[in-house]
């Protein structure tokens, strides 16, 4: 069932899918319509599954799923990576590829490579207190407090020295 994402305890699992390109404002309100439909058919059987969504800077589609109340399955993933499969098909997008990294650049979000990401940190481009957002957080509560940081407080911090 969906639910406000607010409703969602901390605790629970969360992906993040950083799009390649920034979505198009006429292809917001139908990639959300999407999303709402697949967590609205993710788990029609099992009555107390609650999941939610965020669409965040027109680039990043968070998922989240209160796997403690309902455990979820491999096939239950498997079925969440074939609807991102169905969104980067459609808007011609990468949305897995985690060997990208974004950042902010002043009010821009950068989507960018990692060579590239490191050759902008050695050319100081970017600095230790730039704003990154670390797509391998895993519960809303990390999610919430650690996805958006500056590097020096990242894990991406060992590309500084």
């Amino acid at each position: 069932m969906l639910v406000p994402f607010d409703h969602i305890p901390d605790d629970a699992k969360i992906w993040i899918y950083p799009s390649s390109r920034k979505f198009y404002t006429n292809e917001i309100a139908t990639i959300e319509e999407k999303i709402k439909g697949f967590i609205c058919s993710w788990k029609p059987d099992v009555e107390n599954f609650t999941a939610s969504y965020l669409l965040l800077h027109q680039r990043f589609i968070v998922l989240t799923a209160d796997d403690i109340t309902t455990k979820l399955t491999n096939t239950d993933m498997d079925t969440a990576v074939s609807f991102i499969l169905e969104l980067q098909e459609t808007y011609n997008v990468s949305l897995l590829d985690r060997m990208n990294v974004c950042f902010k650049q002043g009010e821009y979000v950068q989507y960018k490579e990692l060579k590239d990401f490191k050759k902008l940190l050695k050319n100081k481009a970017i600095t230790e207190k730039s704003i990154i957002f670390d797509n391998l957080v895993t519960t809303k509560h990390d999610f919430e407090n650690y996805w958006e940081v500056p590097i020096e407080h990242s894990w991406y911090n060992r590309f500084l020295k």
